[in-house]
């Protein structure tokens, strides 16, 4: 089997043409633009990229085109978890038939209140029907979002069942003794964890984590990444405060609009700021409250405009 995606993983933001069909040529470009700058992998479909306002079928195109663009399947970890079951299935079986090197998935998070053993019952159909031993599964806790949590006595239950296809788990809780819990109960036994912020990525390497999955990989992929590279030298806790303070820039707007806009400007690329409904794109003073942030932190982005040239606006 082939070694599992660690480091610094960003949830792709998904570019949208002016009348919301995905662009699939700013995405592809993006992307090559990130694993050229520090990201470890990829997990598109990811909650910053804006994956729930996608159907299955665009999913599925998106991540082929990016494929025969030649981003190879095994840095990919696209999100694969719906409230439809059968589309959990179709999503993951086909990212597992295409090579990807693991899937991240969401409980199915419409209904709320749900208990374990009903989530325990959608992940094992996923892991039966998919029937392929290639299959690496990540859950994916998001509490704030998806109000369905991933228990302890989940994990430890579908690990039991099926050691071998439930590889680790993304903690967006946004709570480190959340996080510490898992990893002190888990990672030893080669569960693989990943905080979902930048925030905690030292904290979560010295306690047995092996990177992290953060929308704001989107925009600082290479600091983010020298923390990870460099997390036992002397320097760690200084490249940690300042990825942590880029961090605290960006999610003081609202987080997608905010990483698409960032795009735009130091990409030079207006394209990239389109949303799909629901969401909308920043406010002119949450723009101005943005960049003003970015500059007091010398924020840039080498390479991207280069990566982006010659898109149509």
């Amino acid at each position: 089997m082939a070694a599992r995606i660690r480091g610094v993983l960003s949830p792709v933001v998904t570019p949208f043409k002016r009348d919301y069909a995905p662009d699939a040529d700013r995405f592809i470009r993006h992307c090559k633009w990130l694993l050229s700058y520090g990201c470890a992998g990829l997990a598109i479909f990811g909650t910053n990229s804006e994956a729930n306002s996608l159907s299955v079928e665009e999913k599925i195109d998106l991540l082929d085109r990016l494929l025969a663009a030649g981003v190879p399947a095994a840095k990919l970890m696209p999100g694969t978890g719906c409230s439809a079951l059968p589309d959990s299935v179709k999503l993951t079986a086909h990212a597992v038939k295409v090579g990807c090197g693991g899937v991240l998935m969401l409980p199915p998070f419409y209904y709320k209140g749900v208990p374990d053993e009903g989530l325990f019952r959608n992940f094992a159909e996923v892991i039966q029907r998919v029937g392929d031993a290639r299959l690496q599964l990540y859950l994916y806790h998001i509490p704030p979002v998806s109000q369905v949590p991933i228990t302890l006595g989940l994990i430890e239950r579908l690990l039991k069942a099926y050691p071998k296809s439930v590889a680790g788990l993304k903690d967006s809780s946004g709570d480190w003794s959340n996080t510490k819990t898992v990893l002190d109960n888990f990672a030893k036994s080669g569960f693989d964890v990943f905080p979902g912020s930048e925030v905690f990525l030292l904290d979560g390497l010295r306690n047995g984590g092996v990177g992290c999955i953060t929308a704001t990989g989107n925009v600082n992929p290479g600091p983010i990444d020298k923390v990870y590279q460099n997390w036992q030298s002397a320097q760690a806790d200084q490249l940690q405060a300042d990825i942590t303070a880029t961090r605290k820039v960006v999610q003081a707007v609202p987080m997608i609009p905010a990483l698409k806009a960032i795009i735009a400007q130091f990409g030079a690329d207006a394209g990239f700021v389109t949303v799909r409904p629901p969401l909308i794109e920043l406010t002119a003073d949450e723009n101005a409250k943005l960049f003003a942030g970015l500059k007091t932190v010398h924020f840039t982005m080498p390479g991207l405009k280069e990566a982006l040239s010659g898109l149509p606006v």
